[in-house]
């Protein structure tokens, strides 16, 4: 019985709010409330604009994407304001890792630190793969083509066949840019922000272009049908695929739960961190619609299901514009860029929370005395993400991701409603409004989209799971310090 209670353990409240106003081994409260939204932009505008946005279209959903977008917005908008209210509360690094240890306990805590290495890990290794095609894109408009051996994953997966050979060794260029990010976020974290900053402001000002110009190229006979007749198969098309694209367009809205790693090394938490998650989440969504309905104006949505959906937009310009073919593609990588950067440095501070916990090696909770990162576990980090980034395609990545992450959301919304019945007397800087619909509806909406994916991607999730099950009661379950300490008490 004392082994069943150890697993569900939780952590202290009280002993998180103390911790939160502490200084934490050489964490620095560096960042300001433009710093978090910008985190925020620089996370959620990325592979899900640039890359799934054509696979949903051409696969799922038509012109109705722009449907699911609203969709996905929609459910996303529940969770962030669970997270707000978390990470108001309780501003430490650990994010959905922390909440859920404070209200589901021990073990529950780190199968939620396991799947958000799929949220963050595996969206950046996949956000990678697409800003690999992108510059492949950009290259061949000069002339230059980059071997295919090595510049593709050795594997693909089609729905039909299964997984097959693509004669690729590595993906290279994926590679390489999971490495160069690895490096910057390795030397600090206001580095690595500033070089978001300006990397943000790139990709805003490249949709702004794309917007306003696209809009001229329009084909009204392209909205036509909005919404296919579904193909007699669940999620092909119709409502369904509605519903199914949105799953897959999730992945787009993922971003500005990174933001509340960052909350130990945020200058003002209380107050920024509402404000850096909600507010990149509404501009996003936004940019999001717009882009969608430009897009599937531009070119018939059958068109739009490759790596590099955009890029196939803006060949539709013509050769009066042949110069913005090389503006926009070259920012698209600057935007991708920070995308890849800010779901690794996420990845960096979940698995540094998990350190100091016991549920993973002390190492990984090590901070550097000059750069004050978490730089053994950004090493690890980005060795691993460059490895997913090399050997998988970016279709079957982004499902997953998905996946993890409609689960990731579901469960903040259900650990917000716990804790407000729970201890409904700590101060809460930002509150959930109308509790309990608006988490219930989170939790209900969330784990509901779980469903409309495909098999394989619940297949390759319970893997995941029962894979963490397995390093759990091996490592976890010995080493975690909240569950010793009770067995000692």
């Amino acid at each position: 019985m004392a082994r069943r209670k150890g697993m569900f353990a939780k952590k202290s409240v009280e002993a998180l709010l103390r911790e939160a106003a502490l200084p934490k081994e050489g964490l620095k409260r560096s960042l300001s409330v433009w710093n978090l939204t910008a985190l925020g932009i620089g996370a959620i505008v990325g592979a899900g604009l640039f890359v799934l946005s054509g696979e949903a279209a051409a696969n799922y959903a038509g012109p109705a994407v722009v449907l699911s977008f609203i969709f996905a917005a929609i459910i996303c908008f529940f969770a962030a304001l669970c997270y707000a209210e978390f990470a108001s509360m309780i501003p430490i690094a650990g994010s959905a890792y922390t909440y859920t240890y404070v209200t589901l306990g021990d073990f529950s805590a780190w199968i939620m630190g396991w799947v958000l290495t799929l949220e963050f890990l595996f969206s950046a290794a996949t956000v990678a793969v697409g800003w690999s095609s992108y510059l492949g894109s950009f290259l061949k408009d000069f002339g230059i083509t980059l071997p295919h051996v090595l510049s593709a994953a050795p594997f693909k997966y089609q729905a039909i066949s299964g997984w097959e050979e693509t004669g690729a060794i590595l993906n290279l260029p994926a590679m390489a840019i999971m490495a160069l990010m690895g490096y910057l976020i390795y030397h600090g974290v206001k580095t690595a922000a500033r070089f978001n900053d300006i990397m943000v402001f790139l990709k805003l000002a490249v949709i702004v272009i794309f917007i306003a110009l696209g809009v001229s190229f329009v084909q009204t006979e392209n909205f036509t049908p909005f919404i296919p007749e579904n193909t007699g198969v669940f999620g092909q098309f119709g409502w369904s695929g509605v519903f199914r694209g949105a799953g897959i367009v999730f992945f787009a809205f993922i971003g500005f739960d990174a933001v509340s790693t960052m909350a130990q090394e945020a200058k003002k938490p209380k107050r920024d961190m509402p404000i850096g998650m909600i507010g990149s989440l509404g501009v996003s969504t936004l940019i999001y619609i717009a882009v969608a309905l430009v897009m599937t104006g531009i070119i018939f949505y059958k068109h739009l299901g490759v790596a590099d959906p955009m890029a196939v937009a803006i060949n539709a310009f013509g050769p009066k514009f042949f110069w913005l073919r090389y503006v926009l593609k070259l920012a698209i990588l600057a935007g991708l860029t920070s995308v890849v950067l800010v779901m690794t440095m996420g990845q960096t501070r979940i698995y540094y929370a998990m350190a100091h916990d016991g549920l993973l090696p002390k190492t990984f909770g090590k901070i550097h005395k000059k750069y004050h990162t978490p730089h053994i576990t950004t090493l690890f980090v980005t060795l691993l993400g460059t490895v997913v980034a090399g050997l998988f395609p970016v279709g079957v990545i982004g499902q997953i991701v998905s996946m993890g992450t409609l689960f990731i959301f579901g469960t903040v919304c259900l650990a917000v409603l716990i804790l407000r019945y729970t201890h409904p007397e700590v101060h809460r800087p930002f509150k959930v409004p109308l509790v309990p619909l608006i988490p219930a509806l989170g939790i209900l909406s969330l784990y509901g989209q779980m469903f409309f994916l495909p098999g394989v991607a619940w297949l390759q999730f319970l893997s995941w799971i029962a894979f963490g099950c397995l390093l759990y009661f091996f490592y976890g379950r010995k080493n975690s310090l909240v569950r010793n300490a009770l067995h000692e008490g």
